[in-house]
């Protein structure tokens, strides 16, 4: 009796906790799902029943939070993958404006989610918006014998035309994926679960970038403007320059590593701005650190041809450093306070280097000045009669 009392508890518990994974929610059509998700990242929730006997899955995929403009996408991909290979249940509305459910294989990175049949049996999808939230229904044949898959899901905008638009790449839309046994009910976020760790060299990347591109680069670089007026600075300033951007290449080329990892890591999603930038900032930087080893002395004839080749090329990279760390700050999508907080550096890096400038100016200026003046004044001859 207390086995059986145990048992019963055991269940109880069990069940209350699979039922809290859900908020208590009632369809329009009534229909009932004895197993619900509630999936970590996009406020969305997948209810489901698995039928054994001919392995195939009645299914509820909701998304909350959406409009009229947006579409909506569920997704098994039975080659383990995320975005290529995906199976897609896609939701929208019409051009009539009534909800539409359809189905769309996605065979390359890029996607416009053309409809199409899939690689498993899909005998019935509909889909309905009530709420602010968009609901797929549909009934899925299961590949014989697996019942464990990875899921996708996404949202994204529809223009006025009825164009599909590609999600954003927040962090959110980057970790909505996981893994699901329609067979135990058992859901594993990998998505949000690994996200963890690949938030974090996520983030590391972007601290490495931003201290490295997007501050160390151009405080080496108006250490080498600002500080060679004074001739008392000399060679000090040269090492102090060539030490800042030695460092700053070091820890940069550390954060480009982690972002050709994170690249490796997130197939099917393209960053392709931010990959391309990175890729030509190494470059760049790469062949600033082999000009130096190349460095005409002062006085050699070819020294202003170096001289105008290294300005352009450092000035692109801090250029092209600040653009790419925004490109960043919209992947990662972090709280506002450290754009923010980036923003603020910028600025008082600037409000520093236009006083700088100034005061610079005002040194040279005064310089010629004072020297011009020293060549004006009469040469007083020695001797008599100026013998």
């Amino acid at each position: 009796m207390n086995i059986l009392f145990s048992s019963f508890l055991i269940i109880t518990l069990f069940s209350s906790s699979s039922h809290a994974q859900c908020p208590d929610y009632t369809f329009s059509n009534n229909n009932l799902y004895t197993a619900c998700n509630a999936l970590p990242v996009l406020n969305s929730f997948l209810h489901f029943n698995y039928h054994p006997s001919n392995n195939s899955v009645d299914l509820a995929y909701r998304h909350t939070g959406v409009t009229s403009s947006n579409w909506v996408a569920w997704s098994l991909n039975p080659g383990g993958g995320r975005m290529v290979g995906a199976q897609c249940l896609v939701a929208l509305f019409n051009s009539s404006g009534a909800p539409r459910a359809y189905t769309s294989p996605i065979t390359a990175y890029a996607t416009g989610l053309q409809e199409g049949p899939l690689s498993f049996g899909v005998p019935r999808i509909a889909a309905e918006f009530r709420n602010g939230e968009m609901i797929i229904y549909a009934t899925i044949q299961l590949p014989q014998g697996t019942t464990s898959f990875s899921h996708v899901w996404q949202f994204g905008d529809v223009t006025s035309s009825g164009a599909i638009q590609a999600h954003q790449m927040t962090s959110q839309h980057l970790s909505s994926f996981g893994a699901i046994d329609f067979a135990t009910g058992v859901s594993t976020n990998t998505g949000a679960g690994s996200g963890g760790s690949r938030q974090r060299r996520r983030n590391v990347h972007g601290v490495l970038a931003v201290v490295s591109w997007g501050i160390m680069m151009p405080l080496g670089a108006m250490v080498a403007r600002y500080m060679k007026v004074f001739k008392s600075a000399n060679p000090v300033w040269f090492y102090l320059h060539v030490t800042c951007q030695t460092a700053a290449y070091i820890v940069g080329v550390a954060g480009w590593g982690t972002g050709l990892k994170l690249g490796s890591d997130s197939a099917g999603i393209e960053q392709t701005t931010h990959r391309n930038i990175g890729i030509t900032l190494f470059t760049l930087a790469t062949l600033q650190v082999f000009a130096l080893l190349l460095r005409p002395k002062p006085d050699h004839k070819y020294r202003i041809y170096w001289n105008a080749y290294h300005h352009a090329v450092g000035y692109a990279v801090i250029s092209l450093s600040i653009a790419n760390i925004f490109e960043g700050f919209d992947i990662l999508d972090p709280e506002k306070k450290w754009k923010r907080a980036y923003i603020g550096v910028l600025i008082a890096i600037g409000a520093v280097a236009v006083c700088l400038e100034a005061f610079t100016w005002f040194v040279v200026i005064k310089r010629k000045r004072v020297s011009s003046q020293t060549d004006k004044q009469p040469h007083v001859a020695n001797g008599v009669n100026g013998a």
